[in-house]
């Protein structure tokens, strides 16, 4: 990471197409539509604006990547789980009983979803506020770099 001289237009702009990404607790797809709408006004006219744009919108293409990712491992693995245990003839005839699902049933295949579950939760925690500090540290002039992000756009 490092500083460079630019305005405080820049800065400020450039935090706040970090910010936008927070946009998605209000608005759906607001993590990227107002980020792109922000960067690609501005990109050709600032070398740190385009560097921002594109890092905010490369991390949430990741997050939603891993979070897709963790999703298709731990909702499958939960229902075999669950309905390895209870037969669908079962189900049918209304015989379905929670006590079936008892903690002696818990199969590795369950502990490897409940985990999949938590990593989802804690990567929600941490992009919350990786992108806050991404906003602090863009608003003192640094070139900022999301951990764990996949380079879609160069």
């Amino acid at each position: 990471m490092e500083t460079t001289l630019t305005s405080n237009n820049e800065k400020s702009y450039s935090t706040f197409i970090h910010l936008s990404a927070l946009t998605k607790y209000f608005i759906p797809f607001g993590n990227y539509i107002l980020p792109i709408v922000l960067w690609g006004s501005k990109k050709d006219s600032s070398e740190f604006i385009n560097h921002n744009g594109k890092q905010i919108l490369n991390f949430q293409l990741s997050m939603l990547l891993y979070s897709l990712l963790l999703l298709f491992i731990s909702i499958p693995t939960l229902l075999f789980s669950v309905f390895s245990n209870v037969s669908f003839n079962e189900i049918e005839n209304g015989d379905f009983i929670i006590e079936k699902l008892s903690t002696g049933n818990i199969t590795g295949i369950v502990l490897i979803a409940i985990i999949a579950i938590a990593l989802f939760c804690f990567m929600k925690i941490s992009e919350f506020f990786l992108i806050i500090y991404a906003a602090i540290k863009t608003s003192e002039g640094e070139y900022f770099k999301y951990p764990f992000t996949i380079n879609f756009l160069k």
